[in-house]
């Protein structure tokens, strides 16, 4: 279980979903809901009411001075929704204190 949750999205949109308590995780191919529900609350301590998930298709990418196209992998994405009032720390912004 506790190598469900490949790493967090921190993005604009991710961002926005976070004040809304809603959180987006990658995560393995092969996860279910269950399993991400489990690992969210077993490693943040927070309550999941939801989980939505998606497949991302994997794009070609041209790098380098050859511009030779590199092929990403497709992955999963997990959305999480949380209790009212609950955040997850990975999503704070460490600006004002």
């Amino acid at each position: 279980m506790h190598n469900v949750i490949v790493r967090p999205v921190i993005s604009e949109k991710s961002m926005k979903d976070a004040d809304r308590s809603k959180f987006t995780f990658v995560v393995r191919k092969d996860a279910t809901k269950k399993e991400v529900k489990a690992a969210v609350e077993k490693l943040f301590d927070v309550t999941v009411l939801s989980v939505s998930t998606r497949i991302v298709k994997g794009k070609t990418q041209r790098v380098g001075a050859r511009r030779n196209e590199v092929v990403k992998s497709p992955m999963k994405k997990a959305t999480v929704a949380l209790k009212a009032g609950q955040k997850i720390a990975a999503f704070e912004l460490g600006g004002n204190k």
